[in-house]
């Protein structure tokens, strides 16, 4: 859902389509994305407390990607005129608000269907898999569907119907492929708490645990070095595919193979990366991968051709899986077992409390100097912020 709708198609669609202007563009998708990401931050540490108290994490999955996979839908509505800008920021608002709360449940699922041993292989599988599932349904989108002569359906590409067509498909294929996970998983038994005695109890175990917030101070550091840099790789997600489509002039086929081959390698590398997980730990995992962004980040606004673009591209790759498959498996090593949801939530948090700064400062900055890669420069820094702050933790279990 974010490969399609957050990064590359949608995304290119709305700064070109849509708006047709690629600052303006940028400055209002990074302001749409800011206004989820302050909505996450404030309700994911509540609803993963009140999710502890009662026990089963699915009906909470199942809540979060109905708003999903509707508001998905709903974006077929939004005709390439400026008219219905702020229609589709709405939506795009609620597909990512639903997308990253459902992930809150999702993630704080592992500690229970992994053992410590192999948590980072399955928690790096686990991402590869998202890779590639992403890669595939871009690749039905773009021959399927776009590059189809003639498109199927009995549409056309007459007001980027076979754009905006892409939407409703992608949000079968959430369904289509997310059910396995509600039939074939276990989930946590119910506590026995109703509704009103799950929210009561869990704001209260919410305030005792940020009351008491020194006794998980390993946690502590860690959030607050993640919160730059998953900062700065939720900014180039949400921003990459408008990056490419309007300083390299690329259309949306060009958007969507670029963004197959990119998940190719970030699938390969999660995959890849996942021994190195278990063997030499998440911290070394992360901070090599993030290091390697921001010198690659760094290289990638230099240049000027295409070419480079693609092959700095496709590097950028291979370590963006491996950043969040190891965030995921630190904290899940970390997280105490009867707070996997309150923790995860505010796992949620740190990747979204200040998620809104890297793209309205991109936005800011971009406008200001009317330059878009002096305004995705922000992204390098959130990396090196990040690195910095992760090098003195000391991660369980490692030396």
């Amino acid at each position: 859902m974010p490969t399609v709708v957050i990064t590359f198609v949608f995304a290119a669609y709305f700064a070109k389509g849509i708006v047709g202007d690629q600052v303006e563009g940028t400055a209002l998708w990074s302001w749409g994305l800011a206004a989820s990401a302050i909505l996450v931050a404030i309700s994911a540490p509540v609803i993963g407390a009140i999710a502890d108290a009662g026990g089963p994490r699915k009906p909470w999955i199942l809540g979060f990607s109905t708003l999903t996979v509707v508001a998905a839908a709903l974006l077929w509505f939004a005709v390439p005129d400026p008219s219905w800008t702020y229609y589709a920021l709405f939506m795009v608002v609620l597909v990512n608000l639903g997308f990253e709360l459902g992930m809150v449940f999702y993630n704080a699922m592992l500690p229970d269907l992994a053992s410590g041993k192999r948590i980072g292989r399955i928690s790096g599988w686990a991402w590869s898999a998202g890779y590639f599932g992403g890669l595939a349904c871009l690749v039905l989108l773009l021959f399927g569907l776009i590059l189809a002569e003639p498109p199927p359906f009995g549409l056309s590409d007459k007001d980027a119907q076979d754009v905006r067509a892409a939407m409703p498909l992608l949000s079968l294929w959430y369904i289509v492929f997310g059910w396995p996970m509600f039939v074939f998983t276990v989930d946590r038994p119910a506590t026995g708490l109703n509704k009103r005695q799950a929210v009561r109890q869990g704001l209260r175990r919410l305030k005792t645990t940020l009351a008491n917030i020194r006794q998980h101070r390993t946690i502590v550091r860690f959030l607050i070095a993640r919160l730059f840099y998953i900062d700065g790789l939720n900014t180039l997600f949400g921003l990459g595919g408008v990056y490419a489509a309007t300083a390299f002039n690329m259309s949306e086929a060009e958007v969507i193979k670029f963004a197959i081959a990119l998940n190719v390698t970030a699938g390969l590398g999660a995959f890849s990366f996942a021994w190195i997980d278990d063997l030499l730990g998440a911290k070394f995992t992360i901070n090599f991968s993030i290091a390697a962004l921001a010198v690659l980040g760094a290289a990638i606004l230099l240049v000027n051709d295409v070419t480079w673009f693609w092959i700095l591209g496709m590097a950028i790759g291979i370590f963006i899986g491996p950043t969040q498959s190891a965030s995921r498996s630190m904290m899940a090593r970390l997280a105490p077992p009867d707070l996997t949801g309150e923790m995860f939530g505010l796992f949620a948090l740190s990747g979204r409390i200040t998620a809104f700064v890297g793209p309205l400062l991109v936005g800011a900055i971009a406008l200001i100097a009317d330059s878009q890669r002096i305004g995705m420069s922000v992204i390098v820094i959130l990396f090196v912020i990040g690195l910095l702050l992760m090098l003195p933790l000391k991660e369980p279990g490692r030396t």
